[in-house]
């Protein structure tokens, strides 16, 4: 939704917080870093091994980018509420 609104998003969902903390990433952390692609950012939290996060998250990403834009669907702007609030596509 965010995409088709035309807005930023930021991906925060404890993204490799296993491997920043203790060293060892989990599958699951591994697949939510790989779709942080499609975000325009993606949060690292704090921990002992933050700098093997944070090489680790960026060869996900650079691995991924082929892949995501080859799958990607691009989403037009919705103009959903001019239909309702009025504007200047109203109709």
């Amino acid at each position: 939704m965010a995409e088709a609104a035309h807005m930023p998003v930021i991906w925060a969902t404890q993204v490799l917080e296993t491997l920043a903390k203790e060293g060892i990433p989990s599958r699951a952390e591994i697949t939510d870093a790989a779709m942080g692609e499609r975000a325009e950012c993606v949060m690292l939290n704090k921990g002992p091994y933050i700098l093997d996060a944070a090489r680790a998250l960026a060869s996900i990403i650079t691995r991924m980018q082929a892949h995501q834009r080859k799958t990607r669907v691009m989403l037009c702007q919705s103009g959903i509420a001019r239909r309702f609030f009025g504007g200047p596509d109203e109709q």
